[in-house]
């Protein structure tokens, strides 16, 4: 084999690891904005899990009675709106549970992660005659060329010929930039995670405000479950989702709860999950256990909130519940 050729093989591998790294990290960068929008109005959301999953689900069953219905390629659309629409549901209820009862958040996330788990499960079997998952979905994304630029060797199959999901989620990075740090809503949302009682005394409702971040954060987590279930599972099960949620929840304290930070951080993950496949195409990954290479995201997530969560700064009010009476 000579040089050239070792190049080429070198660097197609190389483009369908980026390609595929965009695939896992697309999910886990819909989480970590969720996380963003919530913890940056100072309310922790350890239930980016929970709202993943009941994303996932409602997906599912939104698609499958689309295509029930002869909606065809608009299927995987109206799973995502389903999504969006249940996980809110969910986030709603962490909001009331921990801005209006003030509850722990930390537990009331807790809790959102059992409820989702239980409630989905249990409407599966209900919908799909006691089966464990739900119907496999014959419409679900496909991915996209982008004119001319897919043509790009190797550049063009691995950034611009991905799902319709990716780049929504691409585009979230930089409209979430722009919103918390361009526009009067982002500066309140901020000011109420900072500092919730000065915010107050210049009018700003803090409450409102926050029940508003939880909401745009219980829209993405759904995005970022659903997305999982239309590109990638084509069905819901208990175990589709498998802690993505958490993994997203450490792209957003490893990016320092900043868009672009989590995006990065979304990314490298992603790769950890897309070089469990990527090694399997290599003679030395048959010595080495596939539990290991199945670990490999989570043990990654561990060594890096190990390593980081000492340095990131989180919003200085982030976990208090805010009383008008305390200042």
């Amino acid at each position: 084999m000579d040089l050239l050729t070792m190049l080429n093989a070198f660097f197609t591998k190389f483009s369908e690891l980026i390609n595929t790294t965009l695939v896992y990290s697309t999910a886990l960068i819909f989480g970590a904005l969720a996380g963003i929008y919530s913890e940056r109005s100072g309310v922790v959301n350890i239930g980016i899990e929970g709202l993943m999953v009941s994303g996932a689900f409602a997906s599912a069953v939104g698609a499958y009675y689309a295509e029930e219905a002869n909606m065809g390629v608009w299927s995987p659309w109206i799973g995502l709106l389903t999504a969006m629409v249940f996980a809110m549901i969910f986030a709603l209820i962490h909001a009331v549970a921990t801005i209006t009862f003030k509850a722990n958040q930390v537990i009331s996330g807790v809790v959102i992660n059992f409820l989702a788990a239980g409630v989905t499960l249990f409407l599966v079997k209900v919908l799909f005659n006691g089966a464990g998952q739900t119907e496999t979905l014959n419409d679900v994304f496909s991915k996209w060329e982008f004119p001319l630029l897919s043509k790009i060797p190797y550049i063009g199959y691995a950034i611009f010929t991905a799902y319709p999901t990716t780049y929504i989620a691409l585009i979230l990075v930089a409209v979430t930039y722009y919103v918390l740090f361009k526009t009067p809503f982002g500066l309140r949302l901020r000011s109420v995670g900072e500092h919730p009682s000065a915010a107050d005394t210049v009018g700003i409702k803090v409450k409102r405000v926050r029940y508003i971040a939880v909401l745009i954060s219980g829209l993405l987590g759904g995005l970022g479950g659903a997305t999982i279930t239309l590109t990638t599972t084509s069905a819901f099960s208990h175990n589709t989702i498998s802690g993505q949620g958490f993994i997203a929840m450490a792209a957003m304290i490893f990016g320092k709860w900043h868009p672009f930070g989590a995006l990065g951080a979304a990314v490298f993950f992603g790769m950890a999950q897309a070089l469990n496949n990527f090694m399997r195409l290599f003679d030395f990954s048959k010595n080495i256990p596939q539990e290991f290479l199945y670990m490999l995201p989570y043990v990654l997530t561990i060594l890096v909130l190990a390593g980081a969560v000492g340095r990131a700064k989180a919003p200085s009010a982030l976990g208090e519940p805010y009383d008008p009476g305390k200042r």
